[in-house]
Parts: structure tokens; C-alpha cells; sequence
């Protein structure tokens, strides 16, 4: 359940600093946001293939994400 502009309190945080998120916990997350942009919890045969290539395109740029951040107190240098 979600209140106002907080985020949901199944939603979990996956950058932590004492360890990278596993790739079953980036993809959970990505179906996670996919169902509930899609309003499927399955999806119909005629979407299921459309839908897991979301989760796959969420899963990717997730781990993107991850990957990309500098550590909490490190600063990028400017280019």
C-alpha cells in the first residue's frame, strides 16, 4: 500500500553499502514495478511476451543504475 508521494512499503531498497544487490533481487524488483504499471500480476498469454521483455529492459537498466553510482560520500570527478 502506498501513501501520498512516499514510496510503498513493499518496495525495498537495493543499493546498499555493505553489499551490491543479487540479480534475483533486481529482477524481482523489475516485475515488481512492471505489475504495478501494468496492473497484471500475470499477464494473458497475449502479453507474455511483452511483459517479461519489460521486466527484462527494467531488470537491465536497474542493474545500470547500480552499477553506476559512486559510493555514498565519493564524489565523480569532472569531465
Amino acid at each position: 500500500m502506498c501513501y501520498g508521494d512516499r514510496m510503498c512499503r513493499s518496495i525495498q531498497t537495493l543499493r546498499r553499502p555493505d553489499q551490491p544487490a543479487t540479480d534475483d533481487e533486481v529482477r524481482a524488483a523489475a516485475l515488481q514495478y512492471v505489475r504495478k504499471l501494468s496492473g497484471y500480476r500475470a499477464p494473458s498469454r497475449a502479453n507474455a511476451e511483452v511483459f517479461e521483455a519489460a521486466v527484462d529492459e527494467v531488470a537491465a537498466a536497474t542493474r545500470r543504475l547500480l552499477d553506476s553510482l559512486a559510493p555514498a560520500g565519493t564524489r565523480k570527478a569532472a569531465g
